[in-house]
């Protein structure tokens, strides 16, 4: 969009936040850059210039606006929204590859050539890898320096910076103030996050329904790995550093972040994972405008709009879930994972609540005893294929994997079918064209609403709803009176003895439907 002058000038000049994150604003008598919404009086037009990215505007010398703090504005959606190259490595970057791996872990991870990655995020980014990488650095470097009291020293390196002087460099020349002045600027009376701890507020664009994005989350919690408590969706995180715990609490205008770190090098890759599982970097007015379109959904829409997909923190973890709840209650399947989970995940200790341990690894479940779990040989099978393709490299759910080529590896496992495959890439892959056409849920929706009920018919149909099919699939679901779409008490556990189908529609809630594959 930072091609599009005239476009950029009307969004800066309306201090239109849904552009925040979409392109920076640089301002050349200044040398400062912004997001657009930027509350201070908009320069004159001759002295704007544009940029796709933080990382491009500190490239060409401009300094960060401390009114603002564009390193802060939510993430462009389009490193969601695709699963091109330059997509991709976005994603990667965000969990922190190039600063465990480097550019070469970076490009041995993609399958290019680093030069080709160089080539093609300069094109469209205008920085490489590197620069984008030291933006990240700058902005964890900022958060914990203004929010916590460790030593400059230690800020340095969980940063991910090689040298003090390189952080301090880094921090002067995009702040314009030396991390002890960035630290004098604490408001007071604010408190300094206590050891191991960080509250923060992740920023997303207007508007947001949390009611199906939380309510799917606590009614699916497997016991020990995820909770509701206190108004809050609680779940552990696999970092690379050690385990951490995170708390997110839907507010107005943010969402509440409180993270428990072991390792502060882990800051980054946990807010970039807390984002992803909430879909915060989606563009709610590009898909709602879409989907309106269509007279049947338009007064969902308008009903709850800026509905996200209930995304995961990990894609590995989920697919196995996925496996576990085909064809049964989310009740059975919440059993199934937490007995896993008691058996093979690895044990933590949480200060304020009540889990217990990390969600097994594909390494740690490459052991378990297919017999210990309750339901058909067939779907032990499966698991087992899953879980050797997982743990032996050949199958990749991360952020930074290929949507197609990743269907396409699932499809071919036994027990894999359409809903299996549409679910993991929806909530896994984060593909926000999944559409889940064979399920239950779904097709009652359908059925309810007057649209086609056969899966051939009904994707037919739902081809005007692409590039945003995911979303289209959250509206539906929602249609139907159950625990998904309810925010649960502040005081209620994360599931309650409901039966409920893998998608959360309630058994007794809808009479069955003959020939219905799932």
């Amino acid at each position: 969009m930072h091609t599009d002058f005239d476009a950029c000038v009307r969004a800066v000049q309306s201090k239109d936040a849904r552009f925040d994150g979409w392109f920076f604003t640089a301002v050349l008598t200044t040398r400062i850059y912004c997001r657009p919404s930027c509350p201070v009086v908009p320069p004159k037009v001759e002295n704007m210039t544009f940029y796709p990215s933080a990382a491009a505007a500190q490239q060409a010398g401009f300094r960060a606006c401390k009114r603002c703090r564009p390193d802060a504005s939510p993430g462009s959606p389009q490193w969601n929204e695709r699963a091109d190259l330059v997509a991709r490595a976005m994603r990667l970057i965000a969990d922190g590859v190039v600063d465990r791996d480097g550019v070469p872990g970076l490009a041995s991870r993609l399958g290019y050539s680093e030069r080709q990655i160089e080539r093609q995020l300069l094109g469209e980014l205008g920085a490489g890898p590197l620069a984008l990488a030291r933006a990240q650095r700058a902005q964890t470097a900022r958060l914990l320096t203004e929010t916590t009291t460790m030593p400059m020293g230690e800020i340095a390196f969980a940063a991910g910076f090689a040298s003090i002087r390189t952080f301090n460099d880094t921090v002067r020349e995009v702040f314009a103030l030396s991390p002890s002045e960035l630290r004098a600027r604490l408001a007071k009376g604010r408190p300094a996050a206590t050891a191991g701890t960080l509250a923060l507020r992740l920023p997303f664009r207007r508007p947001l329904t949390p009611d199906n994005l939380f309510g799917h989350l606590a009614a699916t919690a497997v016991p020990g790995v995820e909770e509701w408590r206190a108004g809050a969706y609680r779940r552990t995180l696999r970092l690379p550093h050690g385990p951490g715990i995170a708390a997110l609490r839907p507010q107005p205008d943010h969402i509440g972040c409180q993270l428990w770190l072991t390792d502060w090098r882990d800051l980054a890759q946990a807010i970039s994972r807390c984002r992803r599982l909430l879909d915060l970097d989606a563009d709610p007015v590009a898909v709602d405008a879409l989907l309106s379109a269509d007279p049947v959904l338009a007064p969902l829409v308008a009903k709850a709009p800026g509905r996200r997909v209930p995304r995961v923190a990990d894609g590995p973890e989920f697919a196995v879930r996925a496996v576990l709840g085909q064809q049964i209650s989310t009740a059975a399947a919440r059993t199934h994972a937490g007995r896993l989970v008691a058996a093979y995940g690895e044990p933590v200790t949480d200060p304020a609540g009540g889990l217990t341990h990390l969600f097994p690894s594909p390494a740690a479940l490459a052991d378990h005893d297919p017999a210990s779990l309750a339901m058909p040989q067939s779907r032990r099978n499966t698991l087992a294929a899953l879980v050797r393709a997982l743990a032996g490299g050949e199958l990749d759910l991360d952020v930074g994997s290929d949507w197609q080529r990743a269907r396409e590896q699932l499809a071919a496992l036994p027990g894999f079918g359409p809903w299996t495959v549409e679910t993991i890439a929806m909530r896994a892959l984060g593909d926000p064209d999944a559409f889940l056409a064979t399920d239950l849920g779904v097709r009652y929706a359908a059925r309810d609403l007057g649209l086609p009920t056969t899966p051939a018919a009904l994707t037919r149909h739902a081809a005007a709803w692409q590039p945003w099919r995911a979303y289209a699939t959250q509206y539906l679901w929602a249609t139907g009176d159950h625990p998904i779409n309810i925010l649960p008490p502040d005081g209620e556990p994360a599931a309650g003895p409901t039966s409920i189908l893998p998608t959360g529609i309630p058994v007794t809630a809808v009479p069955p439907m003959k020939g219905v594959a799932r």
